[in-house]
């Protein structure tokens, strides 16, 4: 019985996660065309790097918050090795 539960709790988990996911994309879509109304017909150049750069730094801040500045734990929650979050951290000026 007890795994019963377990399992139902995973696939709670697993539905919740997918449902954040394609929030996340909905979110991103909509920010990407709203940067494009915004641009108009300015030329549009660089645009990976200037995306992944701010989605990077607000991610890597709302983390380091979230786990009290804890690089360690941090590290585990986004699936990245310590040394790479604080390369990372350092070239947003997050440390």
């Amino acid at each position: 019985m007890k795994q019963a539960g377990a399992a139902l709790a995973l696939q709670a988990a697993v539905s919740a996660q997918s449902r954040s996911g394609s929030d996340l994309r909905e979110e991103v879509h909509n920010s990407v065309d709203h940067y494009f109304e915004n641009m108009g017909r300015e030329p549009v150049t660089d645009l990976h790097r200037l995306v992944m750069s701010e989605v990077e730094s607000t991610l890597l801040a709302h983390v380091m918050r979230r786990t009290g500045n804890n690089q360690s734990k941090a590290a585990v929650m986004l699936g990245l090795n310590r040394g790479t979050l604080r390369a990372r951290l350092k070239q947003y000026g997050l440390i």
